[in-house]
């Protein structure tokens, strides 16, 4: 059997019906920036391009398609992007609460602190930052940003200390990238 070969997620592609309400909340909420913008043939849609990494043309492309389905924002059904710290995180949450954006859920995963909230047309989005603990999955809690970083961390560990499978997450990445060198071996 050959190796597996490595994939790393690039970007995403959405259609949606409004693109300049959509490029608005992705810009002026969530920080992205336009790298290019046009439509890639005549008769198609106009597309957006957005990214907030210099390494990566795009990390999101917005397609308008006036016949795209309406989302229907679940937790398992969403876009995530990882952000360093807690202090993002809370950026994060003060800039969609100016945006007066409803249906925020912040959660505690055990190996992430994250906020869950629809786009404005209803695609599921994820911010989180990590915890410095592998907690095995699923694993819900909920989430009070108003706490500060010590007294969240505090929290965690009371509460996944004692958990099968917790441990800290530098041990479980050392030994998933043993199992994946070994896998590819196969």
């Amino acid at each position: 059997m050959t190796p597996t070969p490595s994939l790393v997620l690039a970007h995403t592609t959405l259609a949606v019906r409004d693109l300049e309400a959509m490029v608005a909340f992705y810009v002026d909420v969530l920080g992205f920036h336009v790298t290019d913008r046009g439509a890639p043939a005549p008769g198609l849609d106009d597309m957006v391009f957005l990214s907030q990494d210099p390494a990566a043309h795009h990390q999101i492309v917005l397609v308008r398609d006036d016949d795209a389905r309406p989302a229907s924002f679940v937790l398992a059904d969403h876009l995530a992007f990882r952000t360093a710290t807690l202090d993002q995180l809370r950026q994060v949450g003060r800039r969609l609460e100016a945006a007066q954006v409803e249906g925020v859920i912040p959660i505690c995963h055990g190996n992430a602190w994250s906020l869950y909230f629809p786009d404005p047309e209803g695609n599921g989005l994820e911010v989180f930052v990590d915890t410095p603990f592998h907690v095995a999955q699923p694993f819900a809690d909920p989430l009070d940003l108003s706490m500060t970083d010590d007294e969240l961390l505090a929290d965690l560990e009371a509460k996944v200390a004692d958990r099968d499978g917790s441990q800290p997450f530098a041990d479980w990445r050392t030994a998933f990238a043993a199992r994946l060198a070994t896998d590819g071996e196969a």
